[in-house]
């Protein structure tokens, strides 16, 4: 049984050692996850903490399925920041005299332009070395690690890191160029 297995399975049964170790291996990936979707550093680590309190609530469910325990457990994450933006959405902070856009109306002109940026960002992706790419997609799009990168691409960590960092300053460049 791989070692992932074994520590899920432990923790499923109440070793609380075991639930230690998933909680320290996975915290941080799913702090910035929920960082990135918040904006807002401490909302994020309530809303952590909430995930991880979910999780060893119903850990005890969890079936192999195969896919990696990250996968449940993001989509315990996820679900509990949709939660979290439909109870905010709730509690309406409108002084009578402003303006309130909510999620669901998003500004028509920031939309059009994160979307031109994003394009943009993608486009430029796309002009970068297939190995710079493939690290860039890997480490940001699907938020592994350095060590995830190497293992997925078989390469070491000190390949993954410079080629990261070629790609961003390469990236940087095309978007300068691109206006």
């Amino acid at each position: 049984m791989p070692i992932e297995q074994d520590v899920v399975a432990r923790a499923a049964r109440g070793d609380a050692d075991a639930f230690a170790q998933l909680y320290e291996s996975n915290f941080d990936r799913v702090y910035r996850y929920l960082y990135v979707r918040l904006g807002n550093p401490t909302e994020a680590e309530d809303l952590t903490q909430e995930v991880f309190a979910k999780v060893l609530e119903v850990i005890g469910t969890f079936q192999w399925r195969n896919v990696p325990f990250a996968s449940w457990l993001f989509r315990i994450a996820h679900n509990k920041m949709i939660d979290h933006i439909r109870r905010e959405r709730r509690v309406e902070r409108v002084d009578s005299e402003e303006t309130v856009l909510t999620l669901d109306e998003p500004d028509p002109a920031e939309l059009a332009e994160h979307n031109l940026q994003l394009e943009k960002v993608r486009h430029n992706i796309g002009r970068l070395s297939p190995a710079q790419r493939e690290v860039i997609w890997l480490r940001f799009g699907a938020g592994l690690s350095t060590t995830e990168v190497a293992n997925a691409l078989g390469k070491s960590t000190g390949t993954v890191k410079a080629l990261q960092y070629n790609g961003i300053v390469a990236l940087r460049k095309l978007m300068e160029q691109a206006g």
